[in-house]
């Protein structure tokens, strides 16, 4: 059984690249019935599951995010990590694994906060007419978004 990422390689070589399966074969060192056969699955198997399960984390849910909603309003280094939320929640009675908790906070950050654009405002001055610079960082609204 191949990586996936040997996988990979193979089926955008093939399809992407047009490359023939004998130079496929040669190049990553594989018999040419290999690559056939790779090439011939329809998709690849399933490895990544797209919504991870947290059965264990429904009955604490609800107390860690009234948590992170408090933390929220304090200022930022007073507020909880994600680990600090996790011994609050062994505590409470959680016996569970970290990345639960982990996963949660990070899911709950993303749709409280979104990722903010960085921008860049070049200055261009005519040769020889200025030479200095400086770094700021500054908030830009664009259509009503900052």
């Amino acid at each position: 059984m191949l990586c996936m990422e040997t996988v990979t390689k193979i089926r955008r070589r093939h399809k992407v690249n047009g490359e023939s399966i004998s130079s496929i074969a040669r190049d990553l060192n594989l018999s040419r019935n290999t690559v056939k056969k790779y090439l011939k699955q329809s998709d690849p198997p399933d490895y990544w599951r797209n919504c991870q399960p947290k059965p264990k984390l429904k009955d604490y849910e609800q107390q860690l995010q009234c948590w992170l909603e408090q933390d929220a309003q304090r200022p930022k280094r007073q507020r909880r990590t994600a680990q600090r939320l996790f011994e609050d929640l062994q505590c409470e009675g959680y016996s569970r694994a970290y990345d639960s908790v982990q996963r949660f906070v990070k899911g709950w950050k993303q749709i409280q906060r979104p990722s903010t654009t960085q921008a860049f405002i070049p200055l261009v001055f005519p040769p020889a007419d200025a030479a200095q610079f400086d770094w700021s960082h500054e908030q830009v609204e664009l259509g009503g978004v900052v």
